[in-house]
């Protein structure tokens, strides 16, 4: 084999979201009562702009959960593989990850950005700013790049706006009807005559396609968002960064919400003692500081794995355990808020009157809570989960700036914005590091906040229509 499949935990874990996701989609789909607060969120503008901006993070994110080592040239005609785990993402980046210059550079610069003792011709010597070994190579005169960046972006824009049209194109010709004529049929889609605001969906598919491709473009000479200290390019950080932030927002749920349903649930459900060790339970965890609580656990993390370095293969691995164990303490700290809304919800719900009849016909504990208590308590459950989700992304950039977060190694915004701390400080000053982790991620947060307004608002039985 060319490469030998490497599974990483949070690559297990993902792939196992994934699946329960669409099963959870497809049991919702023959559902009506789950069907109709879902086509109330698809007919929202903005929540379907928004889930089209999550739906190219999310396949970022997942390109970049398909780990592999590559084949070495056999010694001894024994097979041997690279210790470097690359990903299919890195793949699609390969330019990006090898044009790799020496150190800082500005956006679309074509000279460094710190000047350095250079030897002229005649034997003198002088600081310059030189020449980047890769940015701007192919240019003779430095002093065309301004004429050459437009002309660039003008042919990056007319590819997008063709390969934006073909979708359109596609898209109108499978929502035409029989007796419609194809401007019609765009007509009715652009002016909002069905359910799904269409108009909504291709102006923010096409500005996303517009961007990739100028940057697909313009990336293949310039180093579009400059590069950092050792002259990696800061696209390929941010780009590599949203796995990071889809993990955080999307595993720590899966450790959360066992403790927060089950013991939210049984505390609200039988009352008595059980109700008081579970409030005595989380008013402890709640009054512990977070910060303080992850600090303790990722130290000793560090510790165990300085003294047990060969637990780990390759760094890769040694990287993903400490994310991974990130998730179960931001998970074992974070399940304390739904609980109480669970414990609440349930006391309400014990004193209903099918549930007082349930009860009275001889049913049993586990067929009340499965049958009546749990469905109607799931609308609290995902609005959670949608709106936890912005504050996990940002909760790791918080950590990582703190020095509690990621592995040092591992690409997240939060490194990015906790190295941005020296950049600021220098003169001149190195702000796009920053820049670029505070764009991503504002633009992750801002689409899930959005998208989980319209969930909450489709979802809560008291805005309900």
């Amino acid at each position: 084999m060319q490469f030998l499949p490497v599974l990483l935990w949070t690559d297990a874990l993902i792939w196992i979201l994934v699946a329960v996701t669409v099963a959870f989609g497809a049991y919702a789909a023959r559902h009506e009562h789950l069907r109709v607060p879902w086509r109330q969120v698809a007919r929202r503008p903005l929540a379907m702009g928004a889930l089209v901006v999550l739906a190219a993070y999310v396949t970022l994110g997942l390109l970049d959960s398909v780990h592999f080592r590559e084949r070495l040239p056999p010694v001894d005609g024994e097979s041997r593989y690279s210790p470097e785990v690359k990903s299919v993402l890195d793949l699609l980046l390969a330019g990006l990850r090898e044009r790799r210059e020496r150190t800082y550079s500005a956006p679309f610069a074509v000279y460094a950005h710190a000047k350095e003792t250079m030897e002229r011709p005649d034997g003198s010597r002088v600081r310059e700013h030189p020449r980047l070994r890769h940015g701007g190579v192919h240019l003779d005169d430095p002093e065309a790049r301004n004429d050459d960046v437009l002309q660039r972006i003008g042919t990056a824009t007319v590819a997008g706006l063709a390969a934006w049209t073909v979708i359109v194109i596609g898209l109108v010709m499978w929502r035409r009807r029989n007796d419609e004529t194809w401007p019609r049929t765009l007509r009715r889609l652009m002016r909002g005559e069905e359910p799904v605001p269409w108009r909504a969906l291709f102006l923010t598919s096409g500005a996303l396609i517009l961007l990739a491709a100028n940057a697909a473009w313009l990336s293949r000479y310039y180093h579009v968002l400059g590069t950092d200290q050792v002259g990696q390019d800061v696209l390929l950080k941010s780009l590599k960064s949203i796995r990071t932030g889809l993990v955080i927002g999307t595993l720590t749920t899966l450790v959360m919400l066992p403790f927060a349903m089950a013991l939210g649930v049984a505390a609200g459900y039988f009352r008595g003692w059980v109700d008081d060790v579970i409030q005595y339970l989380y008013t402890t965890l709640s009054s512990i500081p977070g910060v303080l609580l992850i600090a303790a656990a990722i130290l000793s993390l560090q510790l165990y794995m300085a003294l047990h370095p060969d637990s780990f293969a390759t760094v890769a691995e040694r990287s993903d355990a400490r994310l991974l164990f990130l998730c179960v303490i931001l998970g074992v700290t974070s399940w304390t808020g739904l609980c109480r809304l669970l414990r609440g919800e349930t006391l309400k719900l014990r004193e209903v009157e099918y549930i007082q009849a349930a009860h009275a016909l001889g049913s049993s504990h586990v067929s009340i809570l499965s049958r009546h208590v749990l469905p109607n308590v799931m609308h609290l459950v995902l609005i959670t989960v949608v709106l936890d989700f912005s504050g996990l992304v940002l909760a790791e950039a918080v950590l990582s700036y703190v020095g509690v977060g990621v592995d040092p190694t591992t690409d997240s915004w939060g490194n990015m914005i906790n190295g941005a701390r020296l950049e600021m400080a220098r003169e001149p000053m190195v702000w796009w590091s920053l820049a670029a982790a505070f764009v991503f991620m504002f633009t992750l947060v801002l689409a899930a906040n959005l998208f989980s307004d319209a969930v909450r608002d489709a979802f809560d039985p008291r805005l309900r229509k």
